[in-house]
């Protein structure tokens, strides 16, 4: 099987609209069960208990390099300027949100 994606960033989209942002750059390439390592608690006190019983994400692969360090350098730009970490719109917390 060949891989369809070298090394990513994504962006994942929760329910309520926050986004995160995150890579992939496993030692095999991006993969497809891959979500990511958000802090799930941070994530899950935004949400019911009923809201969790029917929870769709959405993962959109943003970049795709073969080079680690580019994917790296790609993925803090885009936290910033899709406004990732800032707590309003987003679940990542670095870079430290500016405003």
């Amino acid at each position: 099987m060949t891989r369809k994606f070298q090394f990513v960033v994504y962006k994942i989209t929760f329910p309520n609209g926050k986004i995160y942002v995150g890579k992939d750059i496993g030692k095999d390439g991006h993969t497809i069960r891959y979500f990511g390592s958000w802090n799930y608690a941070l994530v899950e006190d935004d949400f019911t208990k009923e809201d969790l019983q029917d929870f769709t994400i959405r993962r959109e692969i943003l970049f795709e390099a073969d080079d680690k360090v580019a994917v790296g350098q790609k993925e803090m730009a885009l936290i910033v300027e899709l406004g990732a970490n800032d707590p309003e719109r987003g679940y990542n917390r670095t870079p430290k949100f500016r405003p």
